[in-house]
């Protein structure tokens, strides 16, 4: 047992003790009513050393706010770090102090104060204490209108809104306790008093903050409980002072708002992360307590897997994924589709969506993941060369015009060009629509074609590495040199005029839009000279003349090729034998028959 100034209040606890055992040895009474007559009697016995009475008492732990001592009593007190205004480090257990009792909390634990509390005990004590603004003791006798009574030697009035509690069930709980408050106002004549313990609390409060805000250090780890939640963050208390958990820091998955994962009560732990000292600021966290998700991102993910994650933000240039808690990747709006240009995301994908892409790039220094939409579809264009080669017929919709020409889908994903000059030729023959028929010269698209057409082409390029297939309309369209090949075969005589005998391979014209090529080997003897009116005469007259020519009997071409040769030249009209029909390069070989 502690010494104490007064060694008298250990009397009346052995009078209650010998009072209550005999009591309970001639009644029915149970241990645990006899020990709460005892703990009553105790307390009692204890009243009468506080205020005015001091005892010692010795360290036994000390806590986050509090330091617990032995005061020599069956239970023991609790003193207030703030009793030591910052100077808790020069106190251990087994330390030796001085103390007052001032009351009991509601756990039974006695209330101690460092200094010495006087409760005044007359007129002039009181006026002194409200002079010198001192923290006096009083016991809260009732609760009348407006507020409390309060017994500081004389009767005194606390104003509800100086009680330093919230509501009446608080106030409620003062009855009967003695309460540490200050004297706001004082009439001796009257004998009117006025005491504040709203002060007193908020001082102590402050001090304890103020204590706690010095102690507090960025980087330490530290247990607090959740006091409220807001849709950005929550506040914590970490040992008498709030924290702020903001939203992004509670965990490194996406969290919406805290009360998807907190609650009020909670106990947390957490990281400082930062003090302002000027505006009184802590923020701390709880996901930095955690490993960071992106540390092994590189050996996790690889360029060309397939993975599956949450679309969680659209933006008009892309989509965020979650792959897991605390790692997105970004699908870029031109990595969304092979069949068409996106130009918003979420005419693709929508928030909360669930969708398998490929990662492309992966840069953990950075903490960017490259996705591929389309690429998970399988590219379209692997197979084109194959699907498509050179002189393919293909029929498909008119996707889009431009100046030089029309896009054409061929399959899903995978588009062709036609080039204006590929879209008819310039005789207008035979054509696939009435519009081209009417528009033999085509200046531009769409003069001729429009968007959601089907058409018909023939693939005449393929460049894979490009992306680009090369179509032409003209190329199916039926001309007067297909319908000439389609009714000749190698070997047949035909009649044909040189045009031009300028190289060793003079071209022949056969027909309207038809020519070869003849080889010439041997020099040009002499030249048939023809009059001017001859060389000038109309074309359609000339066709005519060849037409029955090249009807003619095969008895006059032989009598013809049996008579003496003559030197062949420009003009002449001459007999010819077809030597090859190139079906493929729409080319065709004579020789001089």
């Amino acid at each position: 047992m502690s010494n104490v100034n007064n060694p008298e209040p250990e009397a009346p606890t052995e009078a209650i003790a010998e009072t209550i055992i005999p009591a309970a040895a001639e009644s029915t009474e149970s241990f645990g009513e006899l020990l709460s007559q005892y703990e009553k009697g105790h307390s009692r016995a204890a009243r009468t050393q506080e205020g005015s009475k001091q005892v010692d008492a010795t360290v036994v732990t000390i806590t986050a706010d509090s330091v617990i001592l032995d005061i020599g009593f069956k239970t023991e007190g609790i003193l207030p770090l703030t009793a030591f205004q910052g100077d808790i480090g020069a106190v251990k257990p087994g330390d030796k102090l001085r103390v007052s009792v001032k009351g009991r909390d509601p756990e039974g634990y006695y209330e101690l104060s460092r200094g010495k509390v006087e409760r005044p005990t007359d007129w002039p004590a009181l006026e002194q204490a409200f002079a010198d603004k001192a923290t006096i003791l009083g016991t809260v006798t009732g609760a009348i209108k407006g507020g409390l009574s309060v017994d500081v030697g004389v009767r005194a009035f606390m104003p509800a809104s100086r009680s330093g509690v919230r509501d009446a069930a608080e106030m409620e709980k003062l009855v009967g306790e003695e309460i540490r408050c200050r004297i706001i106002k004082i009439d001796v004549q009257d004998e009117d008093v006025v005491v504040d313990r709203r002060a007193v609390v908020e001082e102590e409060e402050r001090g304890a903050k103020d204590r706690r805000y010095s102690e507090v250090k960025e980087g330490e780890t530290a247990n607090g409980t959740v006091r409220s939640l807001m849709d950005y963050g929550a506040f914590v208390d970490i040992g008498g002072v709030d924290a702020l958990l903001h939203v992004s820091d509670i965990a490194w998955g996406r969290i919406n708002k805290p009360a998807d994962v907190l609650t009020v009560g909670q106990q947390v732990e957490v990281k400082v992360l930062k003090i302002d000292p000027e505006k009184r600021r802590i923020s701390v966290g709880m996901k930095q307590l955690q490993p960071h998700p992106w540390d092994g991102v590189a050996e996790k993910y690889k360029a060309g897997e397939r993975v599956r994650g949450t679309v969680t933000r659209v933006m008009e240039f892309g989509a965020f994924v979650e792959l897991e808690p605390g790692i997105e990747g970004l699908i870029h709006v031109t990595e969304m589709s092979w069949a068409k240009k996106v130009r918003r995301a979420d005419d693709v994908v929508k928030p909360g969506e669930t969708v398998e892409v490929v990662v492309l790039t992966v840069n953990a220094a950075e903490r960017r993941i490259s996705l591929g939409l389309k690429q998970a579809l399988g590219d379209p264009w692997a197979e084109v060369a194959q699907k498509f080669a050179v002189g393919t017929a293909i029929e498909g919709p008119v996707t889009s015009l431009t100046k030089f020409g029309a896009f054409v889908q061929i399959s899903e994903g995978v588009e062709g060009m036609v080039h204006v000059s590929e879209i008819t030729d310039k005789r207008g023959a035979q054509t696939q629509t009435h519009a081209l028929a009417e528009h033999p010269r085509i200046h531009h698209p769409q003069d001729a074609l429009k968007v959601g057409q089907i058409v018909k082409a023939q693939v005449i390029e393929v460049d894979k590495a490009k992306r680009q297939v090369k179509l032409s309309m003209k190329q199916l369209v039926p001309s007067s040199l297909d319908e000439y090949m389609a009714d000749h075969k190698e070997g047949d005589l035909v009649t044909g005029r040189l045009i031009d005998d300028s190289s060793e391979n003079a071209r022949v014209e056969l027909g309207e839009g038809v020519q070869g090529t003849c080889r010439i080997a041997a020099p040009v003897a002499a030249k048939e000279t023809k009059p001017a009116a001859a060389t000038a005469a109309d074309l359609s007259s000339l066709s005519a003349m060849l037409n029955a020519r090249w009807k003619g009997d095969a008895g006059s071409t032989g009598s013809r090729s049996a008579s003496a040769p003559q030197a062949a030249g420009a003009g002449q009209i001459r007999s010819f034998r077809i030597t090859k029909l190139d079906m493929a390069t729409r080319k065709i070989q004579l020789e001089l028959a």
